[in-house]
C-alpha cells in the first residue's frame, strides 16, 4: 500500500525521469499554450542553446524589452540576467515554482524542458504565474516564518562552533542597487578568490561577507571575522599569525593559534582592513601569497589554506596615494570587488527592510510590529549616515516609545528621527537651467520613486496612487532602468 503513487505525481515522475526522455514535445507545448498564455502574465521559449524562440508582447511589455520581434534569436539570459532557463534546457528538469528577480520585479515563474520525437531536447518555455506577490501574502508569511525558524537554528549553532549567522536572505532588498550586490555577493560565492567589500558603515558588509561563505565550497569550514580597528596595533601580529610556547615573557606554555590557523580551509574575513598598520600589511600579503604564515616567537612555517573577504568604509586608493596602504596588497585583495551602495541612495528598500527589521525586534516579544505607508515616507526625509545599523535603531526607539500597540505612523517616527541629517533643501539658484524634456522626465521619476517608497514597492499600489495603469507604470520603469 505504501508505495502506491497519485495517478497526476506518477505520470509526472516518469514524465521527466532520466529513463522517460520523451517528456513534452512541441505539438503538446503549443496546444498548452493558449491556456498557459491566458492564466499567466506573460511566456516565453527558448531554443537547445538558450536563445530566444517566442515571447509573447504581455511578457517583453511586463520586462520592459519593448517589441517581441527585436529580441528573437538573442541569448535569453543576455536580456534576462537572472533566468534559470539556460540551466533547464541543459538538466532537462522543469523548474515548477521559482521566485525570479528583474529589475525591480519579483516574478513567480514556472519553466518547463521539450523534447522532438527522439527524445533529444530541444528547448524549454517559462510562463509567469504572477507578476506581483501580494496575491501569495499567505504563502510568503509561512515561508518567512519558516526561514526565522531556520535562521534562530543557525545562529543558535553559530554560537557553538565557528559558522555564519547570516545567508544571502538576510541581505535585504530589490531595488536595483541591491540586486547587483547579491548578484555579485552570488559571483563570489561561487569562485574560491579573495573579496573586498567596499561600503560605509553600517551597510551591511559583515552580513554579505558571512553570505557569500554560507553557499561556497567553503561553507562546512571556519568563519573568523575580525575587526582590525578593535585590535591595538601591537597585538595584531599576534591575533593574526598566533603565538608559539613563551615567545615572550608571560607568553602562554601552549601554543596559541592566530586567526588564520583557526580559519584553515575556510574563510576569514578582515572587516576594516584599512586601518592595518604597514608593517602588518607586508605579513598580511606574504600570507596571502605563500599560504603559510609564522607563528609569532617561531622559526617554524606553518601552511593555511584561507579564503580571504576584507571589507573597509574608507578609500582605500587615496590611502594608496598618501602612503599609508600597500598597493600590492590592494591588488591582492581587490580580485573581486563589490560596493555596498549607502541606505540612501536605494530608499525604495526602507519598505522591505523596515519589515524585516521589525521582524528581528520583535522576536520574541508578544508583540507584532508594523509600520504604515506614511512611516516610510518619513524615514525617506532623512539622509541615513548610519545606515541600516542607524534605521534599526530609530525603529526600536520608536517601538518603545510608542503607544500604538506597534503600529508606527509618521508621527512616530519623527518623534525619534534624528533632525540633523534631513536632505537640505535644493536651491533653485545653484541648479543649471535644463531643457523642459529632461525636468519633466526627472518630477516624473521622482514621483515614481515616492510612490514606490510610499507603497513599501508594490507596483499595483504604486500604479494606483499614481492615477495610472500598472502596464503605463512597467514602461515608465523601464525606461528608467
Amino acid at each position: 500500500m505504501n508505495d502506491i503513487q497519485p495517478v497526476g505525481a506518477r505520470y509526472m515522475t516518469e514524465l521527466f525521469s532520466d529513463k522517460n526522455k520523451s517528456g513534452l514535445t512541441r505539438d503538446l507545448i503549443e496546444a498548452l499554450f493558449p491556456m498557459f498564455e491566458e492564466a499567466s502574465a506573460g511566456a516565453i521559449a527558448v531554443d537547445c542553446s538558450a536563445r530566444i524562440t517566442w515571447i509573447n508582447s504581455s511578457y517583453s511589455h511586463l520586462l520592459g524589452l519593448g517589441d517581441p520581434s527585436g529580441v528573437i534569436g538573442k541569448p535569453v539570459r543576455q536580456l534576462i540576467p537572472h533566468t534559470r532557463m539556460p540551466e533547464v534546457v541543459e538538466t532537462g528538469r522543469p523548474l515548477l515554482l521559482d521566485i525570479m528577480e528583474h529589475n525591480q520585479q519579483q516574478l513567480v515563474v514556472t519553466r518547463l524542458p521539450y523534447y522532438d520525437d527522439d527524445g533529444k531536447i530541444v528547448g524549454a518555455v517559462a510562463f509567469v504565474l504572477y507578476d506581483d506577490l501580494q496575491p501569495l501574502t499567505p504563502l510568503v508569511s509561512k515561508y518567512r516564518r519558516l526561514h526565522q525558524d531556520l535562521a534562530a537554528a543557525r545562529k543558535a549553532l553559530a554560537k557553538k562552533a565557528r559558522g555564519t549567522r547570516y545567508s544571502l536572505g538576510d541581505f535585504v532588498g530589490a531595488s536595483p542597487a541591491a540586486l547587483e550586490v547579491k548578484r555579485r555577493a552570488r559571483l563570489a560565492a561561487g569562485r574560491d578568490m579573495p573579496v573586498l567589500l567596499l561600503g560605509e558603515t553600517g551597510t551591511g558588509k559583515e552580513v554579505l561577507a558571512q553570505a557569500i561563505h554560507s553557499v561556497s565550497a567553503r561553507a562546512e569550514k571556519p568563519f573568523v571575522g575580525v575587526n582590525v580597528a578593535a585590535i591595538p596595533d601591537n597585538l595584531l601580529e599576534a591575533e593574526f599569525f598566533g603565538v608559539a610556547p613563551g615567545a615572550y615573557t608571560g607568553a602562554d606554555r601552549r601554543t596559541r593559534e592566530g586567526k588564520f590557523q583557526l580559519a584553515d580551509g575556510g574563510t576569514l574575513f578582515l572587516d576594516e582592513v584599512g586601518d592595518m598598520p604597514l608593517p602588518l600589511q607586508a605579513k598580511l600579503l606574504r600570507a596571502l601569497q605563500e599560504g603559510e604564515i609564522e607563528p609569532l616567537g617561531s622559526n617554524k612555517v606553518v601552511s593555511v589554506d584561507v579564503r580571504v573577504i576584507a571589507a573597509t568604509s574608507r578609500n582605500l586608493e587615496v590611502m594608496i596615494a598618501d602612503g599609508n596602504f600597500r598597493s600590492d596588497l590592494y591588488y591582492r585583495l581587490n580580485v573581486l570587488e563589490i560596493p555596498i551602495p549607502p541606505l540612501r541612495d536605494r530608499l525604495a528598500d526602507l519598505g522591505v527592510l523596515c519589515e524585516a527589521l521589525l521582524e528581528e525586534i520583535c522576536d520574541g516579544l508578544e508583540l507584532r510590529g508594523e509600520i504604515t505607508d506614511a512611516g516610510v515616507s518619513a524615514l525617506g526625509s532623512y539622509d541615513w549616515p548610519g545606515n541600516i545599523r542607524e534605521l534599526r535603531n530609530v525603529l526600536e526607539r520608536a517601538m518603545t516609545m510608542g503607544e500604538e500597540g506597534g503600529l508606527l505612523d509618521a508621527d512616530a517616527i519623527f518623534k525619534v528621527l534624528p533632525r540633523g541629517g534631513n536632505r537640505p533643501a535644493s536651491s533653485l539658484a545653484s541648479q543649471p537651467v535644463r531643457p523642459l524634456s529632461q525636468t519633466l522626465a526627472k518630477a516624473q521619476a521622482h514621483a515614481i520613486e515616492e510612490a514606490l517608497v510610499a507603497c513599501r514597492g508594490n507596483r499595483t499600489r504604486a500604479a494606483k496612487l499614481l492615477g495610472i495603469s500598472r502596464s503605463v507604470l512597467y514602461e515608465k520603469l523601464a525606461k528608467l532602468s
